[in-house]
């Protein structure tokens, strides 16, 4: 047998996938009486191909569920992807954005349908990639996460923690997104820092000598400020701790508490609280 100098991996790997499959190696028998290992693959999202970390991901576990196998196991390998909400309809509007156009164009039914295309397109793509790495799925059983099944399931779910208090609607600070006008998850927020403005404000004492002169970036929350706080070790302030300042504009008292979480070299070094 010739052993060729240099190794192909096209000429090795072409049509043994496939053979595979046909074969149903990676298919498990619902009346085996062996014991059962089962791995779901944590869902990729649709938003596009599969980067190096799914390749790392996904080989591991291959490698358990073939160990498995080899060792008297009845294995399943249980494909699936992930809609990913969000983040697709991100995808789907930049797309739409290059063809001048928006969802606000064409309407919900019709940006469905754009969305599922794309879905569709990405699906096949990662369902390739899925074959070029060997993966051992049974593609018979393939879930999707807005399967009907799983949505029903989904729903169940949350109604019955609804019902049990475990879920409830409550007023809290939210990131909205202007865009897609909608409430965004902390996870979901690039954090970017921005040179802002401070801008300054005196506060006049309630005893009318003199002022407190009080720094922010944020002066449209002025109208929630409960207290000035200042560094207990800051010299600047000893003898104002304890008074109350004037709120400018509402003309609410606010007292003159002292906290060393304030940083007496920010600003001037006098914080309000919201």
């Amino acid at each position: 047998m010739e052993m060729k100098p240099k190794y192909n991996p096209q000429e090795v790997e072409a049509g043994r996938y496939q053979k595979w499959l046909d074969q149903e190696l990676f298919k498990p028998s619902d009346h085996s009486d062996k014991p059962t290992y089962t791995i779901v693959i944590p869902p990729p999202n649709v938003t596009g191909k599969l980067h190096l970390g799914h390749a790392w991901d996904t080989t591991l576990q291959d490698i358990l569920t073939r160990m498995k196998r080899m060792q008297g196991y009845e294995t399943l390998y249980l494909p699936g992807m992930d809609h990913a909400g969000i983040a697709t309809q991100a995808k789907v509007e930049a797309k739409m954005r290059e063809e001048g156009i928006s969802r606000h164009d064409i309407g919900r039914e019709k940006f469905l349908e754009k969305a599922w295309e794309w879905k569709e397109e990405y699906a096949s793509f990662i369902r390739q990639q899925w074959a070029k790495l060997g993966l051992g799925l049974d593609y018979s059983r393939e879930r999707f996460t807005l399967d009907s099944g799983l949505s029903q399931a989904v729903r169940k779910v949350f109604v019955d923690m609804y019902n049990k208090g475990l879920i409830y609607r409550g007023e809290r600070i939210i990131n909205w997104d202007p865009a897609a006008r909608t409430a965004l998850s902390d996870i979901e927020v690039v954090h970017e820092d921005v040179n802002g403005k401070f801008y300054h404000f005196k506060y006049p004492f309630a005893d009318g000598e003199g002022y407190m002169e009080i720094a922010t970036t944020r002066p449209e929350t002025m109208l929630g400020d409960t207290a000035i706080v200042v560094n207990p070790d800051d010299e600047r302030y000893q003898d104002v701790i304890g008074k109350t300042v004037i709120l400018p504009v509402v003309g609410r008292e606010l007292p003159i508490i002292a906290d060393d979480y304030v940083d007496k070299e920010f600003g001037s070094g006098a914080m309000k609280v919201t």
